[in-house]
């Protein structure tokens, strides 16, 4: 055995480490001296030299035991173990990860049978997310309903309307492929290509192919399926103000079977924020553009974690790894390996990946202009293309080759000497500049020769039935389709959501800085300006008449806003059957109303009692409610302007001009309303609401004030009655004609 000196610090190169560690292991035993740090980026640190130096063979094996530390170093692809102690001696590996070679590193005595245990690692051993800290768990292998996905022939072409005619256009032709349980299938392609088109064609997010057919365990595409597939969109849809462990809990609660308890549903959401690695930021909002939240990864795994927390077979991503450096990239794609072992067919998008990223794939579709430019394993991709004329000139990523060649570009690419000869000489139409073939000749080149030297194959290969028994084919459809929560459950889930969410805008210093600001103005403009003569009333008229139009204005612009904003969301928790449209509705619609009332009560204890008015405590509560009834209804006009334009601009100008018409309607800017326009007085919830507040200061003083009949109230509280309920059932109805993905 050599000996280790236990002073000196050497510095070796990695091939006498290799041949050290070579003739250590035929020997049977194996030793090398930890080096001491001298500075430098591939040389270990003086901290951790001095830790491991209580390692060293002059300690007494407890010191040992005591001592065991884990120094990773990914510069020098090294890996220090000293965790495994056995009979006082500790167990060091390190690996080159060239050589796939495993070798001791520090010198001390390895037991023979365990030297077959010592296995070669990479970065992939390493369960290390630089981002969200080391992953903890691995993807729990949940037995799940293994779904083959088949496509052959797919076609698909949009209408486009012009001002004078309407064309359709092809967006994807022909395209055929085939994906099996545990595999990962990656779409690329330039932007434009289709490839989000046929995503979406695949997971039944769009209606069915113009032509060709998709089929799951040879059986077509049903709304039963949609408890089998997990669809993560390209942008990630999210409540901003909801921290990541309520979103996931929120999702668990709505989406997984009733069966579960809600104890149940809830540790599902935990198990996946640890297999997600997003433990460390599971108390942190979301955030958004205007919120400080998780950053641009874990955001994308909160939006996989929606997903999988159903345990789908099927799962769809759209370019998960958009705006993620490549180390993160790279940690997404391994997560979508694990899922994909548990035995569930992935398919994800992806627009540019690094080279590291590519051999992750275990098959690839490449599109060009809708058209199919191969399809096969990832692996052999270079292969084909090299085996038609196409090679790199240059050393060059893969996919960054894949991606000139579909967009019809071959600088650095050699030319076939078919295409060359298709390129007539001086014939611009089908030549660069440069003499290389134009994109639109090199693009044709690309989809014959798939079609002559490939698809033929492929498509014998996907009309050839699956191996597959009748029980698997029938248990695809076999599940009915159920919701994951009552229509209560439902309701409640989604009112405390709504709450949680909406809280921070209702109650921000600028909304409060606001309401106080204006109630002190107005306090200060009618200080103790009440009395009982027509001149002091007719003055205070001005002020209740102001109360009404205020709280009439703002309500109608804040609900104007919500359904547009929220119809990204609303389409795709729809599209995953999490609830129904009219528990969201009846949800969303009195969240608010909780939120509503406390701005208003501070606003009119701050005017009232400056104003004067009156000091009777019915009165105030009175008009208290009379306010609240107005915001109410206010809330149900934009709520169904919102709905039913679901255009922020035309909902804008088509709510000023309402709200204007209804002021001015109002009675107090014209008393005298001609009779063929005095229908708007009925109509307009500023002259009810006006019309209350008089009933309430001045009925037991006047019948008339400032020309207003002041009658008993009970019309008036009846119509804006019927203006809450009735603007929000025009909402809903405008709702359910938006043709949301299917649910009741």
């Amino acid at each position: 055995m050599m000996d280790k000196p236990s002073t000196t610090s050497l510095l070796r190169t990695k091939s006498d480490q290799l041949v050290e560690a070579i003739s250590a292991a035929m020997g049977g035993t194996k030793s090398s001296p930890i080096s001491e740090a001298v500075g430098g980026p591939e040389t270990l640190s003086r901290k951790s030299s001095r830790r491991l130096a209580t390692a060293s063979p002059g300690r007494s094996s407890s010191s040992i035991g005591k001592n065991t530390h884990i120094r990773k170093s990914r510069s020098a692809q090294l890996k220090f173990d000293l965790d495994e102690v056995s009979s006082g001696a500790a167990l060091s590996r390190a690996s080159s990860a060239s050589l796939g070679l495993s070798f001791s590193f520090t010198g001390f005595t390895v037991p023979p049978d365990e030297i077959a245990d010592l296995k070669p690692f990479s970065d992939d051993d390493i369960p290390e997310d630089i981002e969200a800290g080391t992953r903890k768990m691995k993807i729990q292998a949940e037995p799940t309903l293994p779904i083959y996905l088949k496509f052959t022939e797919v076609c698909y072409k949009v209408v486009i309307k012009g001002v004078t005619s309407t064309r359709e256009k092809e967006i994807l032709t022909g395209i055929s492929g085939s994906v099996d349980p545990g595999e990962v299938l990656a779409m690329m392609g330039p932007s434009g290509s289709g490839k989000t088109t046929l995503l979406s064609l695949l997971g039944g997010r769009i209606k069915e192919p113009t032509g060709g057919s998709i089929t799951y365990n040879e059986q077509p595409y049903s709304k039963l399926l949609k408890s089998r597939i997990g669809f993560v969109t390209q942008d990630d849809i999210l409540f901003p103000h909801l921290t990541v462990r309520e979103t996931l809990t929120y999702a668990a609660r709505l989406r997984l079977p009733k069966t579960l308890t809600k104890e149940e549903k809830e540790k599902r959401a935990i198990d996946v924020i640890y297999e997600l690695g997003l433990e460390r930021c599971q108390d942190t909002m979301i955030g958004g553009s205007f919120v400080r939240g998780v950053s641009g990864g874990e955001r994308k795994r909160v939006c996989i974690g929606n997903e999988i927390i159903i345990n789908p077979s099927l799962l769809f991503l759209d370019e998960p790894t958009s705006g993620l450096d490549s180390t993160t990239a790279l940690r997404m794609v391994e997560i979508l390996h694990d899922i994909a072992e548990t035995g569930k067919t992935v398919i994800t998008t992806i627009h540019q990946p690094s080279s590291r990223l590519f051999h992750k794939f275990d098959k690839l579709i490449l599109l060009g202009k809708g058209s199919l430019l191969y399809f096969g394993k990832a692996s052999e991709a270079m292969v084909y293309f090299s085996a038609i004329g196409c090679s790199p000139l240059i050393s060059m990523n893969p996919a960054e080759f894949l991606l000139d060649l579909a967009n019809g570009n071959l600088n650095d690419v050699s030319v076939p000497s078919e295409l060359e000869d298709r390129v007539q000489i001086g014939n611009s139409d089908r030549e660069t500049g440069n003499g290389k073939p134009t994109p639109i000749v090199v693009h044709e080149y690309l989809v014959e020769a798939y079609e002559t030297q490939v698809a033929e194959s492929e498509k014998k290969k996907l009309m050839a039935p699956m191996m597959i028994d009748e029980e698997l084919k029938s248990k695809v459809f076999s599940i009915n389709r159920e919701w994951g929560a009552s229509w209560c459950e439902q309701y409640s889930i989604l009112f405390r959501r709504g709450l949680k969410e909406r809280r921070y805008d209702y109650f921000s210093w600028l909304r409060i800085t606001q309401v106080i600001a204006t109630a002190l103005i107005l306090g200060m403009l009618w200080w103790q300006s009440g009395g009982d003569s027509p001149k002091q009333m007719r003055e205070q008229s001005g002020l209740l008449f102001f109360i009404a139009v205020f709280w009439g204005f703002f309500p109608v612009f804040t609900a104007i806003f919500t359904f547009p904003q929220e119809r990204a969301m609303l389409n795709k928790e729809r599209s995953a059957d999490m609830y129904r449209l009219s528990a969201y509705f009846l949800a969303r619609t009195t969240s608010d109303i909780p939120l509503d009332l406390i701005l208003p009560v501070l606003f009119l204890l701050v005017v009232y009692f400056m104003a004067g008015l009156k000091h009777e405590a019915d009165a105030f509560f009175l008009t208290v409610l009379t306010t609240f009834l107005c915001i109410v209804a206010a809330q149900g006009l934009g709520l169904a302007i919102g709905a039913t334009l679901m255009d922020l601009k035309k909902a804008t100008t088509l709510a000023s001009v309402t709200v204007m018409t209804f002021m001015l309607a109002g009675g107090y800017f014209v008393k005298k309303v001609p009779v063929f326009i005095s229908w708007l007085r009925y109509l307009s919830y500023n002259y009810q609401t006006y019309k209350l507040l008089l009933k309430v200061q001045y009925k037991e003083k006047n019948d008339w004030v400032d020309g207003i009949k002041v009658g008993s109230g009970v019309k008036e509280v009846c119509i804006l009655l019927a203006m809450v309920f009735g603007y929000r059932l025009l909402a809903y109805i405008s709702l359910r004609r938006m043709k949301l993905h299917s649910g009741a």
